[in-house]
């Protein structure tokens, strides 16, 4: 079985454009560092997808990407119990950060309360993102959170 949530905040459109498409994908195994590492990965990624693309990045934008770098790999890194992958793929037009970990608990997506807390990662995702999906897989789950990027 192949449980999956998506959501989609309401107001914003998402399509798909041909392009070509700029991959990088590492594992962490959650030693100290990891995170700091992810970001690392995510930054670069960026910075040669800007270049390749022609294209340049806002500062929110870069924020809001790198942000949910950090809250997805956190997640991963706080609840799986073992290694986790980190894949990034984008054109011109979006951008995917997708993390793969090996518990198969979906995300639990609370509504939005400042007195709680903690449990306010997927919220921030959520609210960054155009689109994001969670699903289970056979190693785990699946989360990926999308990103258009306006011209």
């Amino acid at each position: 079985m192949n449980d999956q949530v998506t959501l989609r905040p309401t107001g914003r459109p998402y399509g798909h454009r041909p392009t070509e498409v700029l991959r990088s994908a590492a594992a962490f195994d959650g030693e100290p560092g990891c995170i700091a590492q992810a970001r690392a990965l995510a930054d670069s990624f960026l910075a040669r997808l800007a270049a390749q693309s022609r294209t340049a990045f806002g500062e929110h934008t870069r924020g809001d990407l790198m942000l949910a770098v950090s809250e997805l790999v956190t997640n991963a890194d706080r609840y799986s119990q073992g290694p986790y992958l980190l894949e990034l793929e984008g054109t011109a037009e979006r951008v995917s950060v997708t993390v793969y970990d090996s518990s198969s608990a979906l995300p639990l997506f609370y509504s939005p309360d400042p007195t709680r807390p903690g449990g306010h990662g997927m919220e921030i995702v959520t609210a960054l993102c155009d689109r994001l999906t969670a699903e289970r897989v056979p190693v785990g789950k699946r989360i990926r959170a999308e990103f258009e990027l306006s011209s």
